[in-house]
C-alpha cells in the first residue's frame, strides 16, 4: 500500500465522467453486464415478486447511455468490489452491509477510501455478528484473524493493498487487473485516468494502436520504452477481453 499527496489536475475524480461501463468493465477484467448493475442497480421478477437493487458504485450516467458516465471514483469502487466478488462472496448478500460500512466509515465513497483498506474488515465483521443467515456468512468469509485483529481475507487484502492512496484518503492509483508481465494502472493525474503503462507512462491505447496498425511487438516496445514481453502481455490482455 502506498499513500502519497496527488499532484494537482484538472481531472475531478468524483464529477468528471471518464469512463463508459463498457469500458470500465474491461479495465476490470469482468463482464459488463455485471459492472452495469453495480452502476445502475437491477430490477427482477421471482414469480409475482418484484425484487430490486439499488446502485452500488458512482455513476453520473442514466439508463440508456452509451458514452463516459463513471468517474475516477467509481472505477476504484468497481476494483474494491471485484475483490469482493473474486473472494467468492456474492455481492447480493452484502449489499446491506456496503451501506453499514459508509455509515460506520464516515464517508462517502468508502469503498474507494484507504479507511475501506484499514478499517473496513472489521466493520465488516462486526455486522456480521447482527446479520443472520446466508448474509452473516457470506461477511464472516471476508475476514480473517491475524495477529489478533480482523483483517480481509487474503484475496481482498493482496487487491487493496496495491491501491495508491492519496492525501485525501481516496484511491489515485488503480492497478488493472489481468496483465501478467506488465502493470498497467489508472491513474487521475496521469492520461485523464485512462490505462498507462506504470514503467514508461505510455497510454494503452496508444500501444496497442501501434501493433494493430501493423507494427511488430518489438518495434512497438522501442517505440514507446517498453519490453517486448510487457507490450505482448498487453496484447494478450486486450485480445482475450
Amino acid at each position: 500500500m502506498t499513500t502519497l499527496a496527488p499532484e494537482k489536475s484538472a481531472i475531478d475524480k468524483f464529477d468528471a465522467p471518464l469512463y463508459s461501463i463498457a469500458e470500465a468493465a474491461r479495465y476490470l477484467a469482468m463482464n459488463d453486464g455485471t459492472f452495469r448493475t453495480w452502476a445502475r442497480g437491477y430490477t427482477t421478477h421471482i414469480g409475482a415478486r418484484t425484487v430490486t437493487g439499488k446502485p452500488i458504485i458512482t455513476d453520473l450516467g442514466h439508463p440508456g447511455q452509451r458514452g463516459p458516465a463513471i468517474p475516477f471514483v467509481g472505477l476504484a469502487e468497481g476494483y474494491a468490489l471485484a475483490a469482493i466478488r473474486r473472494a467468492g462472496v456474492p455481492l447480493q448478500r452484502i449489499r446491506p452491509a456496503l451501506d453499514r460500512l459508509s455509515e460506520e466509515i464516515g464517508l462517502a465513497h468508502a469503498l474507494a477510501s484507504e479507511r475501506l483498506y484499514t478499517d473496513g474488515a472489521e466493520v465488516l465483521y462486526d455486522y456480521a455478528q447482527t446479520a443472520d443467515g446466508e448474509e452473516a456468512e457470506a461477511l464472516e468469509e471476508l475476514t480473517v484473524v491475524r495477529h489478533g485483529q480482523r483483517v480481509f481475507a487474503e484475496v481482498v487484502r493482496d487487491y487493496l493493498k496495491r491501491v495508491t492512496w492519496g492525501s485525501d484518503g481516496y484511491a489515485v492509483v488503480i492497478p488493472l487487473p489481468g496483465y501478467a508481465q506488465s502493470e498497467v494502472i489508472a491513474d487521475i493525474r496521469r492520461g485523464f485516468g485512462q490505462p498507462t503503462f506504470r514503467h514508461g507512462g505510455a497510454r494503452l491505447e496508444d500501444v496497442l494502436a501501434l501493433f494493430y496498425a501493423g507494427e511488430s511487438a518489438a518495434t512497438v516496445a522501442d517505440e514507446f520504452g517498453l519490453t517486448q514481453i510487457e507490450v505482448e502481455d498487453a496484447i494478450r490482455v486486450d485480445k482475450k477481453s
